[in-house]
């Protein structure tokens, strides 16, 4: 009879199901995607429902930051969590279709989020964007994916699935492939196929969209002509809306079929956006956008839901950044970290499950090679250096980052200088873009 009860028990736990004694994790990343993109986060010219619900039925964050305000930073920053400063491949800003960042990437020497949750018993794919690294030492699948089907590239034309110069960019694995369809469409079609799987461990699945990065196409678009791709110079607010609700369309079928497969409250799924908007995005009412360092560049929307874990309907304010997520799905995992390889963010399901739990932070950001800009979060203060001068505010009282009090707050200027000085000497240095 004990025996039968232990059993039961064992089997009924909300954290063993099918075999599984810790949750599948889906961290979906948006391209380029403004802070206010998305209805729930303020965008009135169109509606993003399966997003918006998705934020509902778990925490919203309304004080998330990028690791960096463009994609391979940013990227590099989930994948290490770590500052992308840290990393070599973190200096390139971004990887450029050029030859001498041809050879350039991520490198197995700085383990992976993914290499870390495989050793902890997970099926890892990623699905989408990579942008560190063309070469196949440098791929997915030599950081830990056991599986790979997307673009290599910064971004790719949506419906030829090719870079600017007309070149294939689409993989299984290391293996380019052909496919007819939408990118959105077939990224949304390898996520559905990968859950349907029988699987016999959990799953970490990262879902890394195009959209809505330039080119900006909308479903029905023609291709571009090959080799003469002007990508920056097309589209329109009508595109990018049907863009994003693509994209929405997309999150809204890989939910319904977790539902399907009866295993949504055993997954965890994470959504957020790699860096601020561009042309057509809405930064809300934060300043500017891609590339640059203020708030428009590096805050995004973010969120995540674990039903019957983390409370639906819930806000928090709590400061947090890219490499949070990763010590989040690591922990989740019950991964750890790597040996000399200590992380920067922090776990925050605590925050997750009890919104009252806010930790003041220290953040610190740096582009160099195409903007050369500096910026930090002390509590509710920043302070940014661009090309312009110096500033400090406080984003508290002025989120909008119009009122420089760097005058009439000189001990604080003062000392996240210095604090910022101290950080610097403890990451890489900086490196030119080449000529």
């Amino acid at each position: 009879m004990l025996k039968k009860l232990i059993v039961l028990f064992f089997f009924g736990s909300a954290n063993f199901v099918n075999g599984q004694s810790k949750p599948n994790i889906i961290y979906i990343m948006a391209d380029d995607m403004g802070y206010a993109d998305l209805s729930c986060y303020g965008r009135k010219d169109y509606q993003t429902p399966n997003l918006d619900k998705l934020a509902s039925q778990g925490v919203k964050f309304t004080n998330a930051y990028t690791g960096a305000p463009l994609c391979t930073p940013t990227r590099t920053s989930f994948m290490t969590g770590r500052y992308p400063a840290r990393t070599p491949v973190g200096l390139l800003e971004p990887i450029d279709w050029t030859t001498s960042d041809s050879l350039a990437g991520l490198s197995p020497d700085y383990p992976s989020v993914a290499t870390l949750v495989k050793k902890s018993g997970y099926h890892t794919y990623l699905v989408g964007k990579w942008h560190l690294g063309f070469n196949a030492s440098k791929s997915p699948l030599k950081n830990g994916f056991d599986e790979f089907f997307g673009f290599k590239g910064g971004g790719t034309d949506y419906i030829s699935h090719t870079d600017p110069s007309g070149n294939n960019d689409l993989f299984q694995d290391d293996t380019p492939v052909t496919k007819e369809g939408y990118m959105t469409n077939l990224l949304m079609e390898k996520t559905v196929e990968i859950i349907r799987r029988g699987h016999d461990k959990p799953f970490f699945l990262t879902l890394m969209f195009s959209a809505p990065h330039w080119p900006w196409q909308a479903p029905g678009d023609k291709p571009y002509p090959l080799g003469n791709a002007e990508w920056k110079k097309g589209g329109s607010p009508e595109k990018y809306a049907a863009m994003i609700k693509s994209m929405d369309d997309a999150v809204g079928t890989i939910l319904r079929t977790l539902d399907e497969e009866k295993i949504s409250d055993h997954t965890v799924v994470i959504f957020t956006s790699d860096n601020g908007g561009e042309r057509f995005s809405d930064m809300g009412i934060y300043q500017k956008g891609k590339p640059q360092l203020w708030e428009g560049g590096i805050r995004t929307a973010a969120f995540i839901r674990w039903p019957g874990k983390i409370p639906p309907n819930s806000v928090t304010n709590q400061v947090s950044i890219t490499m949070d997520w990763t010590a989040t799905i690591l922990a989740l995992a019950k991964a750890k970290p790597a040996a000399g390889f200590p992380l920067d963010g922090i776990d925050l399901m605590p925050v997750c499950r009890d919104r009252k739990k806010v930790t003041t932070r220290t953040l610190y950001w740096r582009v160099f090679q195409r903007n050369k800009q500096k910026a930090m979060r002390d509590g509710d203060w920043k302070y940014l250096k661009d090309e312009k001068g110096e500033y400090l505010f406080n984003l508290v009282k002025d989120p909008g980052e119009k009122t420089d009090r760097k005058e009439t707050e000189k001990s604080i200027f003062e000392r996240l200088k210095q604090k910022y000085s101290d950080w610097e000497k403890t990451v890489l240095i900086p490196i030119p873009l080449p000529k």
